[in-house]
């Protein structure tokens, strides 16, 4: 057997015996002592921890004369087993890079060439290795900070942990399946809810970007029209949206567009014309929303189609000048292909950040007007609107969790698909 194949072998059997086999004692003792301590000190809790996963707990609370004796918390169990996966994910990939480096090192051997001494190894971490040095905590990191939060959000989505009769630490959690994925498309009021909102979310999404992307890049022609004075002036103008905090804006129309107090109703009552029920009536709030949410949202296209226009080659303009080709055209054939290219990735990322666009929804409407087929959703919530309502107001976290998932499924797959589609993200020059 080759000395590469027998270090890797040892190392498999215990981390550090195929670096001590190469005669890298130091690397070998260091890797031999992280598997000793694993085995000793951590072992044991980890199989608590899958064991309470599993379960979930099987102490419920109970009442021991005056004395409330506390049972098993289900969230906790699912939260330390879910850290637990994770840290023995990170010790597993240790334990692969363990191996494949004890077979490196065996092939030098089997060359005859020396391995590295632990000296030797730092100065290769120092140098070459050192971006990864760098990234390895960041990815740790990373792995808690993201990873522990998605995979507790998908597992609440199999479990009956909802209000009132499945709330820790009285009652204990169950696993359910698919149980909460089959009410939510099967029982009439929660799918009647979730077609509905998905709806409204998709056409929220759709519109609320285009009309900001269009708005702007409206403007933007504008301000970039050859004849147009100040335009230092009208650039600066149309950033004042941004130089108030959104929330507070948000508030002020709240207030602008009150049906009885609001000026809006009051001027339209003193031009004799017609008061808009602009929070009770479904149309009307929608169409206020996707009004308010131009006026926050044109100014960052505005400001970046300008630009990205001051950026165009002006020779193409004056060719097609030469040519006598129209405003219109130039804009089509030049102008537009350009602005496209340049923002495509940020207008599909816009998609995404509308999907989730909370503040204004919450802030403005606030849902409303209610409806009386939804559970636990008015007329203008979004998923995501929705989805706060069911967790911080009637704690459906189980229904919550799975409406989360399908989000991130359609964001996940959507995204994906037009990037992989969008000609900026090419390596090839796009341009033609």
């Amino acid at each position: 057997m080759k000395q590469s194949t027998k270090a890797a072998w040892l190392s498999v059997i215990f981390m550090g015996l195929g670096q001590l086999y190469n005669r890298q004692f130091i690397k070998g003792i260091i890797l031999f002592i992280i598997e000793a301590y694993a085995l000793i000190f951590d072992l044991l809790p980890f199989c608590h921890s899958m064991k309470g996963l599993v379960t979930l707990g099987t102490h419920t609370q109970h009442q021991d004369g005056w004395t409330i004796v506390p049972g098993d918390d289900s969230i906790n169990l699912m939260l330390i087993g879910i850290i637990n996966i994770i840290i023995f994910g990170i010790f597993a990939w240790v334990y692969v890079l363990n191996a494949r480096d004890a077979y490196k090192n065996g092939q030098l051997r089997d060359q005859g060439k020396k391995p590295n001494n632990f000296k030797e190894t730092l100065k290769f971490l120092s140098g070459n290795g050192f971006p990864y040095v760098l990234l390895t905590p960041s990815l740790v990191i990373t792995l808690f900070i993201t990873m522990l939060p998605l995979l507790f959000g998908i597992m609440l989505a199999f479990t009956n942990y909802s209000s009132p009769n499945h709330l820790p630490p009285k009652n204990l959690v169950q696993w359910t399946g698919f149980q909460a994925f089959t009410q939510l498309f099967s029982m009439k009021g929660w799918s009647s809810t979730f077609v509905g909102v998905f709806t409204w979310t998709i056409v929220w999404t759709i519109l609320s970007t285009l009309t900001c992307y269009f708005v702007g890049l409206l403007f933007a022609v504008f301000i970039n029209t050859q004849g147009i004075r100040f335009k230092s002036f009208w650039r600066g103008i149309f950033i004042l949206p941004w130089a108030i905090p959104q929330f507070v804006s948000i508030l002020i129309m709240h207030d602008m567009f009150n049906e009885d107090l609001g000026p809006i109703n009051q001027y339209l009552h003193m031009l004799h014309l017609p008061m808009v029920p602009w929070f009770s009536n479904p149309l009307a709030a929608k169409a206020l929303l996707v009004v308010v949410n131009i006026w926050f949202g044109f100014p960052y296209w505005t400001m970046l189609m300008s630009g990205i226009m001051t950026s165009v080659n002006q020779e193409m303009y004056e060719a097609a000048d030469v040519d006598g080709a129209s405003p219109f055209y130039k804009f089509r054939k030049i102008t537009l292909p350009v602005v496209l290219f340049s923002t495509a990735p940020l207008l599909i990322m816009s998609f995404a950040a509308n999907f989730n666009n909370f503040n204004v929804i919450y802030l403005l409407t606030q849902g409303a007007p209610a409806n009386s087929d939804y559970m636990y959703a008015g007329s203008t919530d979004i998923l995501i609107s929705w989805i706060y309502n069911m967790t911080l107001n009637v704690g459906q976290y189980n229904m919550a969790s799975v409406v989360s998932l399908l989000i991130f499924i359609v964001i996940s797959i959507v995204t994906a698909w037009n990037l992989l589609r969008s000609r900026a993200f090419r390596e090839e020059d796009m341009m033609s």
